[in-house]
C-alpha cells in the first residue's frame, strides 16, 4: 500500500505538501501539484475514503433506496442519479426493499451506520401515519429526497415526483374523445398515493365529460404483468362490457392485453388498453401500447440537485415534473358493439 510519505521520499518534499497537493490546496504551486500527482499516479496511490471523511466529517456516500431494480420505472432514475453523483463527486449506495416495511428499515439503518451524507428514497407506503425510522432521519436532520408521493408517515421531506392526476385524466380524455363511454380501471396499491392520483385523474376526467363513474368498472389490480393478469380474469369473469381498460401501469396494462388476447379478444378492434409509464416493453409489446411517458431521467436529476440544496442547509421546493401523452396502436374508437 502506497502511503504519502513514500510519495514524499520519491518527490523530495514534506509529507505534509504532498497531502495539500493531492488536496488541491491553493498554498502548493501549480508545478509541483503537478509534480506530486504525476508520481502519485505512478505509484499507484490510493487517497483513504474513510480518513478523508473522518477530516472533513463527510463521507461522500449517498444510499439510494428503492423497491428493486427489476422495476423498469426505476432505471432510468437510478442512471441519472448516480450520473449526476459521480460527477460531483459522489459515489453511491444502492439497497432494494422489496416493497417490504421491515426490509426499508433495515436498509436505511444500515446506510446510516455507513454515515452517508443524504438519502434517495421510493417510500414503502403504509397505510399508518407514522413511521418510526423516517422519524428518526428527521430528528437526525439527515437529508433526505423522496423519489415519489409523499404520505403522511413521511411528508416532512421534500419530494420529487411526476404529474400524476393530470396525466391520468389526458389518458381517460383520450379514451372519451374516441368515443368509449365504458371505461374500465385496473387500479394499483390502495396505499400507494401515485395509484390513488391516476384513479382519481381518470374519475375526474368522466366527471369532467358528463360520463357515469361506476365503481364496477374499478378493479383492484397491482403493478405487475401478473396483477394485470389476474385483475383482467376478474374482469372477464364479472362479465364487464367496457370497451376500453385504463390500466394503473404498464405492467398491469400489458398483463390485461396478453389476457385477452390469449382468449381471442384483438386489440384495439374489441377492447382498446392504454397504460401508464412507458417503459421499455410498452412500445414493443404485440401491440404497441398506448401510454403516458415519465421524465425518468429529468426525475434523476432533479433529485440530485434538490440533495445538493438540502446539503447546503437550504429547503428546496417539492417539485413535480409533467408527463405527456404517448398515443400507439392498443388504443382506437370502440367496436359497433361491445365484445363478448
Amino acid at each position: 500500500m502506497v502511503r504519502l510519505k513514500d510519495i514524499a521520499a520519491v518527490t523530495g518534499v514534506s509529507i505534509m505538501t504532498v497531502s495539500k497537493a493531492l488536496r488541491d490546496a491553493p498554498d502548493v504551486s501549480a508545478a509541483t501539484k503537478a509534480r506530486i500527482t504525476q508520481v502519485a499516479r505512478q505509484m499507484g496511490y490510493v487517497p483513504d475514503s474513510t480518513a478523508q471523511g473522518l477530516r472533513t466529517r463527510t463521507t461522500k456516500l449517498f444510499g439510494l433506496v428503492i423497491s428493486s431494480t427489476t422495476n423498469p420505472i426505476f432505471a432510468r432514475i437510478l442512471f441519472a442519479i448516480e450520473e449526476r453523483a459521480a460527477e460531483l463527486g459522489y459515489d453511491l449506495l444502492l439497497a432494494h426493499t422489496q416493497n417490504l416495511i421491515e426490509r426499508e428499515e433495515t436498509c436505511i439503518r444500515r446506510f446510516l451506520s455507513r454515515r452517508v451524507d443524504g438519502f434517495f428514497i421510493s417510500p414503502v407506503y403504509r397505510m399508518e401515519p407514522e413511521a418510526k425510522v423516517y422519524q428518526e432521519l428527521l430528528a437526525r436532520r439527515t437529508p433526505v429526497v423522496l423519489l415519489g408521493s409523499p404520505a403522511p408517515f413521511c411528508n416532512g421531506f421534500v419530494s420529487v415526483q411526476f404529474e400524476e392526476m393530470a396525466a391520468s385524466s389526458a389518458v381517460t380524455q383520450h379514451l372519451l374523445g374516441l368515443g368509449h363511454r365504458r371505461i374500465a380501471f385496473l387500479t394499483g396499491p390502495l396505499t400507494a398515493p401515485w395509484a390513488q392520483e391516476r384513479l382519481e385523474g381518470y374519475r375526474r376526467a368522466l366527471r369532467e365529460a358528463g360520463a357515469d363513474v361506476d365503481d364496477r368498472l374499478v378493479f383492484q389490480a397491482g403493478g405487475t404483468i401478473e396483477d394485470g393478469a389476474k385483475a383482467t380474469l376478474q374482469l372477464v369473469n364479472e362479465g364487464c362490457d367496457a370497451t376500453a381498460i385504463q390500466a394503473v401501469n404498464d405492467l398491469v396494462a400489458i398483463g390485461c392485453a396478453n389476457t385477452l388476447m390469449s382468449q381471442g379478444v384483438r386489440v384495439p378492434q374489441d377492447v382498446s388498453i392504454a397504460g401508464f409509464g412507458n417503459v421499455l416493453l410498452a412500445e414493443h409489446c404485440r401491440v404497441p401500447l398506448t401510454t403516458v411517458r415519465q421524465p425518468k431521467y429529468r426525475l434523476g436529476i432533479a433529485a440530485v440537485e434538490a440533495m445538493l440544496q438540502l446539503l447546503r442547509g437550504q429547503r428546496p421546493e417539492p417539485k413535480r415534473l409533467p408527463a405527456e401523452l404517448l398515443i400507439r396502436a392498443s388504443t382506437a374508437p370502440p367496436p359497433s358493439s361491445p365484445p363478448g
